[in-house]
């Protein structure tokens, strides 16, 4: 296979964008779980660009604002032409809270756009929506957000979080193409495949999808969930077994997870934290791999059967760490 051979682009529902199936989850570059130095933040996005990933997801609460001037410091340095990388940032959640009001919107973007030292962002997600009011997101975020798209600061409207309910509650009350996409995490994997679902809706919606960690915040990973992970331990432990049956036949689990993800071509981008050169080479090859050879369904399989037991739980939604 080429080295030149570049990961697949998508269209993200009705925006027009095309971005690349394999997204750049910046909230490592925050240094979230574990330091990531300068050096290899900036390099981590130049393999990511010069692999075609061209979608890059951060948030003003990741790393308390550092993963924002970490990400807009190497789109910078690298010199990369505006019209060649899609950038999502979010508003409403922070370190010191959340807060969904109009002004702190307003003001919000503001700062966000100086720290990625941008004009504009291509997606501005309202982050984590369960946290606050639903009907304040609907009556006032959204038309707040609207403004800011007639004013260029963004182009694109989006919503975030984990309940799949909050989706649909939002895109019944709102007008029709006001929310362009909408961001869902830990619900399309091997293990909760719970927003196939909501997909046939979404798309009667017109609604874009970003599909975000496949690796289920580290249950599907050698190095295993972090301390403070939120699922049960029936599901800790049946990820365990999962990651030791796949060792014991010489897969890697983490691969498996994201072409799981992957294969779903309803979900335009899948987002993976990347904080390294080889991360970025890893998360590529899988995409590519899922192109030319397929995903390994036997595997697959012997996983699902693991899994069975905790197929689809999920957790409620709580102030994660980090």
């Amino acid at each position: 296979m080429s080295t030149e051979a570049k990961v697949e682009l998508r269209e993200l529902g009705n925006t027009g964008l095309k971005v690349s199936c394999v997204g750049f989850g910046a909230s490592p570059l925050g240094n979230v779980f574990g330091q990531v130095p300068e050096e290899e933040a900036i390099a981590s996005v130049g393999e990511a660009l010069h692999l075609g990933i061209n979608f890059f997801d951060t948030s003003p609460y990741y790393g308390g604002t550092l993963s924002e001037k970490v990400l807009g410091n190497a789109l910078k340095v690298l010199g990369v032409p505006r019209n060649e990388f899609i950038v999502s940032t979010k508003c409403g959640r922070y370190v010191e809270g959340f807060d969904f009001s109009a002004e702190r919107i307003t003001k919000s973007i503001d700062e966000s756009l100086a720290r990625l030292k941008l004009d504009y962002v291509d997606i501005l997600n309202c982050h984590d929506i369960e946290f606050g009011s639903l009907d304040q997101i609907v009556n006032e975020t959204i038309p707040a957000l609207q403004k800011l798209k007639e004013a260029g600061k963004i182009r694109f409207i989006g919503i975030t979080g984990l309940p799949l309910g909050i989706f649909t509650y939002v895109l019944d009350r709102v007008p029709p193409g006001s929310v362009d996409v909408i961001l869902s995490y830990c619900h399309y994997g091997i293990n909760d495949s719970t927003l196939e679902d909501l997909l046939p809706y979404l798309k009667s919606k017109g609604v874009g999808i970003i599909s975000a960690s496949p690796l289920s915040m580290g249950l599907l990973t050698e190095n295993g969930p972090p301390e403070w992970h939120p699922a049960s331990p029936e599901l800790k432990s049946a990820s365990k077994a999962v990651v030791a049956h796949c060792k014991a036949k010489g897969k890697n689990i983490s691969k498996l997870a994201l072409q799981y993800s992957l294969s779903n071509k309803e979900i335009s981008t899948v987002l993976v934290g990347m904080n390294s050169v080889r991360q970025v080479k890893e998360n590529v090859a899988a995409a590519l791999e899922l192109t030319s050879v397929g995903k390994d369904e036997g595997t697959i399989g012997e996983i699902q059967g693991i899994l069975e037991p905790v197929k689809n739980q999920t957790w409620p939604s709580g102030i994660q760490q980090g």
